[in-house]
């Protein structure tokens, strides 16, 4: 099929959606390395996870084994709401950046919540109501997974109790407002309201907050809770599982058109995102079928894959969840407050980690201010307003397709577009008015954060 046969929006059928996720670590020669129990230093076990997460939801934590598992047919009728999602063909952005290049992004702001992270909340949700539970506990930082998370818990009648990073709750009212339209309630974190908030607002007067204190606040009140578990929105290995529906769809698109993308593009925070676009190529690649470029792109500000560290780390702040082995930049490490581009956690999914470890996929990271730049230029031209999330992934994409007309190649690119951008404003405001500044740290900063990473014998 030729080029001009391609529509701008290729949307799957109804029936042609995944019935099963696809686990990317099935494929693995070299697993992630196992969750480790702060106290003995040994691998999580099933019990010990129970009584922070889900029954079902530790069981796909710790496969490692089932390449697919199957969604069950309310999450599938639900995602129907929403899903198939468009992979979309950025014909007038290629033609603003006159290049060579193919750019094709799979949009996941086709919902409420405005990101992909609903894919996971929903899945989350019905396994908390499946169990018989009253309610879950979460943190969140730019606001998508918080409010994902309200409009799931909504659906299923459960209670949602949110702990929201404090810069993101002053400078994101409007995603503060949808979670507790949902029948959320949400609270800035680190706050009074927990034993670890207090301690992290005595060390730490007048802080920001962190996505590392916001989760160490919410497994506090969920362990300390009858009835409740504890949710994340990224970083592990069940979350990542629920996202390749995003790649499962985007490669069977792809396939319905003969297209195969050199190149797949993805922003990284925790690497929900990331996980869930680069799946199934990922296991392609991994099984030598074929062979990708796949690249992460993180905030210059928050550098854990280019300037972090591959080690054993706490995943919050408070030190009470368990060990993961990842790349980090500390679990105190704490974004500078003008940093307004979201992906703010200290570590990376140890999924990703160890694919990045074993030379599978490459990072770059970005100044916020040439991510809001690419996030203008593709507004004006695709017109949609994107994630500054997202917005990372636009700005890679943008570089490659103008080193495709300086070189002369006709490469295909792909990257994910997570969500948009309209609960972003206070943001966009700063970047207009000229308030916006980029802010690197110097590796004395990353220092601080590094001496916190605990020290374990014959381990790292």
């Amino acid at each position: 099929m030729s080029q001009k046969e391609i529509p701008y929006k290729i949307y799957l059928e109804e029936h042609e959606m995944p019935q099963s996720w696809y686990n990317v670590r099935a494929d693995m020669k070299k697993k992630p390395a196992p969750l480790l129990n702060p106290g003995t230093l040994e691998p999580m076990k099933f019990e010990e996870l129970q009584p922070v997460f889900c029954d079902e939801l530790v069981r796909q934590e710790l496969d490692d084994e089932t390449p697919f598992i199957e969604i069950p047919e309310e999450i599938r009728n639900f995602y129907k709401m929403y899903r198939p999602s468009p992979l979309v063909r950025a014909y007038c952005l290629e033609k603003k950046l006159d290049t060579p290049a193919k750019i094709y992004y799979k949009f996941e702001g086709n919902n409420t919540s405005g990101s992909h992270k609903l894919n996971s909340a929903i899945a989350q949700a019905y396994y908390a109501k499946k169990q018989g539970l009253k309610g879950v506990t979460t943190e969140t930082g730019a606001g998508q997974w918080g409010t994902a998370l309200s409009m799931a818990c909504s659906y299923f009648d459960l209670d949602c109790k949110v702990y929201m990073v404090k810069v993101s709750y002053e400078q994101k009212p409007f995603r503060r407002e949808v979670m507790r339209t949902y029948g959320a309630s949400v609270t800035p974190s680190p706050s009074e309201t927990t034993e670890i908030g207090r301690k992290i607002l005595q060390d730490h007067p007048g802080t920001t907050g962190s996505l590392g204190c916001a989760i160490s606040e919410a497994v506090e009140v969920a362990t300390g809770t009858e009835g409740y578990r504890y949710v994340l929105g990224s970083v592990l290995n069940q979350v990542l599982l629920h996202q390749s529906v995003i790649g499962l769809e985007a490669k069977a698109a792809m396939d319905k058109y003969g297209i195969k993308p050199d190149m797949i593009i993805g922003c990284a925070g925790g690497g929900s995102n990331l996980g869930g676009l680069i799946a199934p190529f990922m296991g392609e690649k991994l099984r030598g079928e074929a062979d990708y470029q796949i690249i992460a792109v993180e905030p210059a500000s928050c550098p854990s894959f280019t300037r972090g560290k591959y080690a054993y780390d706490f995943c919050d702040t408070g030190m009470v969840c368990p060990l993961a082995k990842m790349y980090t930049l500390g679990s105190g490490f704490i974004p500078s407050p003008n940093h307004a581009g979201g992906l703010r956690y200290h570590g990376m999914s140890s999924t990703l980690s160890e694919l990045y470890d074993q030379g599978l996929m490459e990072a770059r990271s970005v100044e916020q201010t040439e991510v809001f730049k690419a996030a203008e230029q593709f507004a004006r031209v695709e017109g949609i307003l994107p994630a500054p999330e997202s917005s990372h992934a636009i700005r890679v994409a943008i570089d490659e397709a103008l080193k495709c007309k300086e070189n002369g190649e006709e490469k295909t690119i792909l990257f994910g577009l997570t969500g948009t951008g309209y609960f972003d404003m206070v943001a966009y405001e700063k970047f207009h008015n000229g308030e916006m500044s980029d802010y690197i740290p110097t590796d004395e900063d990353l220092q601080v954060g590094f001496d916190g990473i605990p020290k374990i014998p014959g381990v790292q």
